[in-house]
């Protein structure tokens, strides 16, 4: 789609009550779209943003500017719980008197995160790490960093409203069908609108890369990758010429031939991974499988959970087996 991407505190209109805002992160992929709904007298934003200062210095101009067109901020629908969409969710509906629409599993781990902060919290990490065969100086570094979460993320409200995977909302006149997906977040809420043939994808659908799935030390039997393929489902009953709007990237089509390179890019891994595994190996041993390029202390951590996603995967589909030692490290062979 050939629209303009909109510098921090301006918009761009995708189709008549439908605008685009972006804002810088502080991170990888060092942007994140947030979607204007018109409703009735005023504007429903789709996520907040991270919680910094730049992001809300750009929030004020884009409330006081063209963007929102002298009309208030008069809802919020948060699509999951990570920072950069969660972030300033507290900050929002606080200043402009809304209460966010999330659904409940994205709100409770939003609670559970911003106040689980304490040692005994860091040394689980480091002890997830370790297992998965990380060196002692990476298990130190997770020690020592300290809670991420609550600082990227403003203090947040009491109350939400919840949404759920089937409910229709009735926003500017339009009604928009809530679509969830899990894998990348657990109940992350996608939208879309028959009418304008339009999906806000939140992370689900990206453009050019896979949102990230990983094994987390919260929930260390999941199979995330194993239920983000099977949400990617729910979207095949979608138009081909949907227009997707995603979290990061730009609006684009076709859906269907982005949701078959989804699956085969983790069919790809899936086998490359299998195959590394005729010599068993830690998932840390295995980062190189999956990821052409070293990883450093700050992004180890989410190598290491895509990893484990994928040989979680393949544990549940009877292809790999776990072989701890005697100290509990865990390396996978090939059955």
């Amino acid at each position: 789609m050939d629209i303009d991407i909109p510098p921090p505190g301006e918009a761009r209109t995708i189709l008549p009550g439908l605008r685009w805002l972006r804002f810088p992160l502080p991170f990888a992929p060092h942007h994140v779209n947030v979607w204007l709904l018109e409703d009735g007298a005023g504007w429903l934003a789709v996520d907040a943003a991270v919680a910094n200062d730049q992001t809300r210095d750009n929030w004020r101009a884009a409330l006081t500017g063209e963007a929102f067109g002298n009309r208030a901020l008069t809802g919020l629908l948060i699509t999951h719980f990570h920072p950069d969409h969660a972030g300033l969710m507290g900050w929002l509906s606080a200043g402009h008197g809304v209460t966010p629409m999330m659904t409940r599993i994205e709100w409770l781990q939003a609670r559970s995160l911003w106040f689980d902060t304490g040692a005994e919290m860091l040394e689980h990490q480091a002890e997830f790490a370790r297992i998965a065969g990380a060196p002692a100086d990476y298990c130190a570094f997770l020690r020592g960093r300290g809670p991420l979460y609550v600082r990227a993320v403003s203090p947040l409200p009491r109350a939400f409203t919840c949404i759920a995977d089937g409910d229709v909302l009735r926003i500017g006149g339009r009604e928009w069908r809530v679509i969830t997906g899990q894998g990348h977040a657990p109940d992350m809420a996608c939208l879309y609108c028959a009418e304008a043939k339009v999906l806000i994808a939140a992370d689900q659908i990206l453009p050019r890369i896979s949102p990230y799935v990983g094994l987390h030390a919260g929930e260390p039997m999941a199979d995330p990758l194993g239920a983000f393929l099977a949400s990617l489902t729910r979207f095949r009953d979608l138009p081909e010429d949907t227009l997707v709007l995603p979290s990061h990237g730009e609006p684009f089509r076709p859906l269907h031939g982005r949701l078959d390179a989804l699956d085969a890019h983790h069919a790809d891994r899936l086998a490359a991974l299998e195959e590394a595994c005729r010599a068993p190996a830690t998932a840390h041993a295995l980062l190189p499988t999956l990821f052409r390029r070293p990883l450093d202390q700050g992004s180890l951590g989410f190598g290491l959970g895509e990893t484990l996603a994928h040989l979680r995967r393949l544990e549940a589909m009877g292809r790999v087996e776990r072989l701890p030692d005697a100290e509990g490290i865990i390396a996978w062979g090939r059955k």
